[in-house]
């Protein structure tokens, strides 16, 4: 090649795909799911609205901002303060979802501790929830 090729994209692939191998495919997919429902229970639980009801990817949640709150404000404090990382929404979306990713090498704890500060954060900006209602949700589905 005329440059210097991405060695470490390289490397990182080959890591990838050894987990996936170990892990096996089948196994990484219903992970995703189950990671997808307990994320959606949570919401649920927590009287937030789904933005897309009846979603069918297993990749991400997009949850509409409850009246009142600021979406970029969420998204950047939770991540600056506590160190969890949403996704706000893009283009006309801006401020008013943010997305929780359940795809890759996240973890059932990865999910509790992500819903448990956005519960917190809530609840701390005024919204009417019940504290660990979402959590609690979440490990239901989990232990299913």
């Amino acid at each position: 090649t005329p440059f210097t090729p991405a060695i470490s994209l390289i490397i990182s692939l080959r890591e990838s795909l050894r987990l996936i191998q170990e892990e096996g495919l089948a196994n990484v997919f219903e992970r995703h799911r189950r990671l997808a429902r307990a994320t959606r229970a949570a919401m649920s639980a927590l009287g937030l609205e789904l933005f897309a009801p009846n979603a069918s990817s297993d990749a991400v949640t997009a949850v509409k901002v409850p009246p009142g709150i600021d979406g970029k404000k969420l998204v950047k404090e939770l991540r600056d303060e506590w160190g969890i990382t949403l996704a706000g929404g893009q283009s006309e979306l801006t401020g008013k979802i943010f997305r929780i990713a359940h795809m890759g090498w996240t973890t059932e704890f990865d999910i509790l501790m992500g819903i448990s500060a956005l519960e917190m954060w809530l609840f701390r900006a005024g919204c009417k929830l019940e504290l660990g209602a979402g959590v609690r949700a979440a490990e239901k589905e989990f232990l299913k």
